[in-house]
């Protein structure tokens, strides 16, 4: 399943074994492949003419010639939408607020401090979850703000860790 939004809409994309779904309702379209990167499409009775002329995939962002029009949709997936939920936003670039406990367990060591400037991918703390030490990384670029836990400490899913400035 991918996320999006169109005309200020959220919009949810699905592929199934029966053709796609467009916000969980079938989406019924005829596809022709004219080359690798160009399709023509039919939907209510309408002729489209779609070409991809670019395709992102750190960022997740197609850019689409349609009937002459470009249109940059940015995707997200089911693991950026579970990300965002357990406050760990994958978008590069974004101003991190706070990480939360992805799952509940228990905190084994913090590696930074209030005041420490932090980049993407840095280690921040271990939390061992079912007999395994997970290692939390920072989702984005930041300052320590306040670390609310210390190491011994149980946490419970959801619950928030590290804040950012």
């Amino acid at each position: 399943m991918y996320q999006t939004t169109l005309n200020d809409q959220p919009l949810t994309i699905d592929f199934t074994a029966d053709g796609p779904l467009l916000n969980n309702e079938p989406f019924a379209w005829d596809l022709v492949k004219i080359s690798d990167r160009s399709f023509h499409i039919l939907h209510q009775d309408r002729s489209y003419t779609a070409e991809v002329l670019d395709v992102n995939t750190a960022e997740k962002l197609v850019s689409l010639k349609i009937n002459g029009h470009i249109h940059h949709v940015q995707l997200k997936d089911r693991f950026d939408l579970l990300l965002e939920k357990m406050g760990m936003s994958s978008a590069s670039g974004t101003k991190v607020n706070e990480l939360k406990a992805p799952m509940p367990g228990l905190i084994v060591g913090i590696s930074v401090q209030p005041g420490d400037v932090i980049n993407k991918g840095d280690s921040l703390l271990i939390l061992e979850a079912m007999k395994m030490e997970n290692n939390l990384k920072a989702p984005g670029d930041g300052t320590v703000k306040t670390i609310r836990i210390a190491r011994g400490d149980r946490v419970e899913k959801g619950q928030v860790l590290v804040e950012f400035m």
